[in-house]
């Protein structure tokens, strides 16, 4: 495989990040609404906003993507920074994509003065936890939430 570059979005990646964010609803099966796909894009190129978006991109095609939102703690003075979504092309998975693109989310912290990233996973998720626990330690910690539609 061609090096893989890890790149943070510019306005002209729509075309090429777009595909990746369908195939990972699809891996979850969900259906996010053009809308939100639109302003989450816009988003990520406002300055002003806390969320961001890096591709890793081998040669002209784009393999996988990353989102991150940094926010406030009250655990900490520096920001947390949430690993929101992370994904990697069916035919480029064990690459060591997924691993470059959280090492691109953490040395992007530690330049913003984050004091931790973190995210989540699903429990059947059994590949990509074994990266994951390579790489971080598990908080032990179980999610639940409460949906407003």
């Amino acid at each position: 495989m061609q090096p893989v570059e890890i790149k943070a979005i510019d306005n002209e990646d729509f075309d090429i990040w777009l595909p990746l964010w369908k195939a990972y609803q699809q891996f979850y099966e969900v259906d996010i609404e053009e809308s939100v796909t639109l302003m989450t894009w816009a988003r990520f190129l406002d300055p002003l906003e806390p969320v961001h978006a890096a591709l890793a991109v081998v040669g002209e095609q784009a393999l996988g993507l990353v989102h991150s939102i940094y926010h406030r703690s009250t655990w900490t003075t520096g920001d947390h920074c949430y690993l929101q979504d992370l994904f990697v092309a069916n035919d480029a998975r064990g690459s060591g994509i997924g691993r470059a693109l959280i090492e691109h989310v953490y040395a992007d912290a530690r330049h913003r003065g984050a004091s931790r990233v973190y995210w989540t996973t699903h429990e059947s998720n059994h590949s990509a936890m074994k990266l994951y626990e390579s790489i971080a330690v598990r908080s032990g910690f179980i999610q639940y939430r409460k949906v407003f539609v």
